[in-house]
This record gives structure tokens, sequence and C-alpha cells, in this order.
């Protein structure tokens, strides 16, 4: 990744940060901040009343909230273990990406927790399904106690074109 991308990633979290204070307005408000940066928070369904955006876009930087393995507008996990659950979690990223005109490619940076670091690599063979190389960056790490006892949640950064 050259200067220019890293650079502006840095900006855009720093920018999402400042902001965050003027976030309470309405959900699908934009404002600019006193560095002039362009900020939409992005919920298609807020139907299940969460206290977070789906994804935030700041200028040309989309950060997707965690998504775990749920069935749409239900607070329910898929049945059948890490694979299944792997699935309905990148479908549901692939969706949400959908929604802003964006694909899996658009994906510059995912950020993997896992309730089983063991579960690594089933993990892997179906996250595999869902993109072309060249690959996000990505971090990978085992946590305790993922919402609704999901077994993997994954969150993402996407550059906008």
């Amino acid at each position: 990744m050259n200067h220019f991308r890293i650079s502006t990633l840095l900006f855009a979290a720093l920018s999402l940060f400042s902001i965050s204070a003027q976030a309470e307005k309405s959900p699908e408000a934009k404002m600019a901040d006193s560095n002039g940066a362009k900020v939409e928070h992005i919920n298609r369904d807020n139907s299940l009343n969460l206290p977070f955006s789906e994804a935030v876009r700041v200028d040309n930087i989309l950060f997707l909230s965690g998504q775990i393995g749920n069935i749409p507008r239900q607070m329910k996990v898929v049945e059948g273990g890490i694979s299944a659950e792997t699935r309905q979690t990148m479908t549901n990223i692939k969706n949400l990406m959908a929604s802003q005109n964006l694909t899996m490619n658009d994906l510059v940076k995912c950020t993997v927790m896992l309730a089983d670091i063991k579960e690594w690599p089933a993990f892997n063979e179906v996250y595999r399904e869902f993109f072309t190389p060249p690959y996000p960056a990505r971090s990978a790490f085992a946590a305790s106690g993922l919402a609704l006892n999901a077994r993997v949640e994954v969150e993402c950064i996407a550059a906008i074109k």
C-alpha cells in the first residue's frame, strides 16, 4: 500500500473519531468536521434498534461495523457452526457493500474475531470463496464472548473509487 493510501486511511480514521460527538443527529445525516470531511452514517434498516451504524462513510473510506452470521433483521445466528456462520457473515458484508454500490474487491482491510482460534482454517476456507487475489489486508485474533454467542465477527474498511 502506498504512502498516499496509508495517509488517507489514517486521516479518515482520525476524522471519524473527531466527529463522533456530532454523530447523534439523524442516522443518515451528512455533516462536515473542521477538516471538511464529509461523513455519512449508513443504516439500511435499524428495526432492531441497535446502538451503532452499520457503516460510516468518511469521504472515500467506508468503515463497516463488525458483522456476525446473523439472519438479516433477526437477533439470531445461523445454525451449522463456524462454516455456516462464516458464510452468513461474509454474505452480510457482501450485501452491505452492494447496498453502497461496492464489491468485495473494494475492501482494503478486514479484522477477524474468532471465538476459537482453532477454527481459523475452517474460517479461511469459506472466507476465500468471497475474494479473488489480491486479498484485503487482514488481522485475526481469538475473542471471548462475541455478540449472540457467534463463532466469528468480521469488521472491514473499504476504499471507494
